[in-house]
């Protein structure tokens, strides 16, 4: 109920659970330790799981081309942040077990909470409520401080707020490789005169897809790869905006064409891919242009629209733009499914099988060099690696690890619920005593120079640096504290998407590097 309320737009969220299971925890109303054991790790193994699934599809691709800068950015801020505790931790002898809590909580990053946790009990085989507590006393400012570094980089960097936005728009600051974009050309280069598309592909040697043509003097039409192009054709070309420019010059120039606005028999639709036959079959395996008319033109992956190329893999779930007429369009959504009802139907096998494989994951222990104790990627670890992995590569093996986004939250929120409410009877016991009288009001600093230095290093390097807008990379800052309040932040700033897909490029690196960066320094100082 308390996450409900923000004040001055910020919530902090799921988090008042930890701190209603401190106050509970310290007037002993708690549960027998062994359930809360059990409780704990059950949600957490929950949590991470769903985590890896949404961003699994997105997390390889994060590396090319663009946002592999984007991602070295969010590894600056995570590398920053783990060397400042570490610092911390030799300086001010504060316990690794403390200061890798501060650290978790200065960067409002869960996971890796209950990775710290979970190392611990590997090794001493016994909770350790410093974790939660440090946590929970730089959670705040974690939240806050971020934002406050946000809003004073507007400043400090001079940004022209109108500017910065129509950049953004244009897909200026490293996200060409993420989108894709629509262009209508004028064909007036000679060379292509009356060539068939299947001869000029090779020649751009760019990724597109010509969706629509109009010959001079004629109603637009669909193409295929035997289409013949003309002097004075007008096309519609779909690719990323980094290959644009080239396919431009390549062609001719660009034009404003209102192909929708047209009295055309030709129709666009968004088709949901819901067969599971399809599963992992390539546009080309489905021969749709040739069998029924119609033209695949993009698709649309967890919010993300990618070039239809003839290689590309489909997955449940992808949202396809088919262009054709009324009746090819009706044929091309037989045979793609467009079925909601099968949608929602949860998958639990590959659920399950997933979980399983990663607590065994998790449970093997593994040597690295220069640290005597066994590692472990334990249940926060091993579950979220296993759930990256089967959510990208399923489908290569026909296996359906599609879920909605609502089911995916649902078992995500049920499974932090229980982690931070465990974790929170755990700590209260002797939470005030330490906040109090113990120094435990210094942690405060310690989490906010961990939480402002990072993200203010990083943000001047991004922008002097990598050249980055200023939306793409607050989304980036956001990310690399995987920060939700800071996104929504950063969201309410511009009505461009940049933010968020800044966001979504790093998330999913930056999520895997805080829970392993936390497991290692306690195994490692611990």
């Amino acid at each position: 109920m308390l996450g409900k309320v923000k004040i001055t737009g910020i919530s902090l969220g799921v988090t008042w659970i930890l701190f209603v299971g401190i106050v509970f925890g310290h007037f002993n109303l708690s549960l027998n330790e062994h359930l809360l054991h059990f409780l704990k790790e059950f949600g957490l193994i929950l949590f991470v799981y769903s985590i890896g699934l949404q961003v699994g599809p997105g997390f390889f691709s994060a590396f090319k081309k663009g946002g592999f800068t984007l991602n070295m950015l969010a590894i600056t801020s995570v590398s920053l942040s783990v060397v400042i505790a570490i610092v911390l931790y030799l300086v001010t002898d504060t316990p690794i077990t403390t200061m890798v809590g501060i650290l978790s909580g200065a960067v409002t990053n869960t996971p890796g909470l209950g990775a710290a946790q979970q190392a611990n009990s590997d090794i001493n085989g016994i909770d350790a409520p410093e974790i939660a507590m440090g946590y929970a006393v730089a959670y705040p400012l974690g939240v806050i401080g971020t934002i406050l570094v946000l809003q004073s980089l507007k400043y400090i960097l001079k940004i022209n707020a109108t500017t910065e936005e129509a950049e953004a728009e244009k897909g200026l600051g490293h996200l060409q490789e993420l989108t894709v974009h629509p262009a209508s050309l004028e064909i007036i280069n000679k060379a292509i005169d009356n060539k068939a598309i299947k001869d000029i592909q090779p020649l751009v040697n760019r990724k597109f897809v010509i969706s629509r043509i109009r010959h001079q003097g004629e109603k637009q039409e669909l193409v295929n790869s035997e289409t013949i192009l003309h002097i004075g054709d007008q096309i519609l070309v779909i690719s990323n905006p980094k290959d644009i420019e080239a396919i431009t010059v390549f062609f001719g120039k660009q034009i404003d064409v209102k192909w929708e606005n047209e009295n055309t028999n030709l129709v666009s639709r968004r088709i949901l891919i819901t067969k599971p036959e399809l599963n992992g079959k390539t546009l080309s395996q489905l021969r749709i242009r040739r069998n029924f008319g119609a033209s695949i033109t993009r698709i649309n992956r967890s919010g993300v629209d990618l070039v239809a190329a003839p290689n590309l893999q489909l997955q449940m779930g992808d949202r396809v733009t088919v262009v054709g007429s009324e009746l090819a369009v009706s044929h091309a959504e037989k045979i793609l499914g467009n079925s909601l009802k099968r949608l929602n139907h949860p998958n639990l096998i590959p659920i399950f099988i997933g979980i399983a494989l990663g607590c065994v994951l998790g449970s093997i222990p593994f040597m690295l060099p220069g640290i005597p104790q066994p590692l472990k990627l334990g249940l926060a670890g091993g579950p979220l690696i296993v759930s990256i992995l089967i959510s990208r590569f399923g489908p290569h093996y026909k296996l359906i690890t599609y879920t909605t986004m609502s089911a995916n939250l649902m078992v995500r929120e049920i499974g932090i619920s229980l982690f931070l409410a465990c974790v929170g009877l755990g700590a209260g016991k002797g939470f005030i005593e330490t906040i109090v009288n113990e120094g435990g009001y210094v942690w405060i600093g310690y989490g906010a120079i961990i939480t402002i230095f990072p993200l203010l290093v990083t943000g001047l390097i991004g922008r002097y640096g990598c050249k980055l807008n200023y939306y793409t990379l607050i989304g980036i800052l956001s990310g690399s504290n995987t920060n939700p309040p800071a996104l929504a932040y950063s969201n309410d700033q511009t009505s461009c998407d940049a933010p968020a897909v800044g966001y979504a490029t790093v998330y999913p690196l930056a999520m895997f590097l805080r829970v392993l960066s936390a497991q290692l320094l306690i195994l490692a100082l611990g």
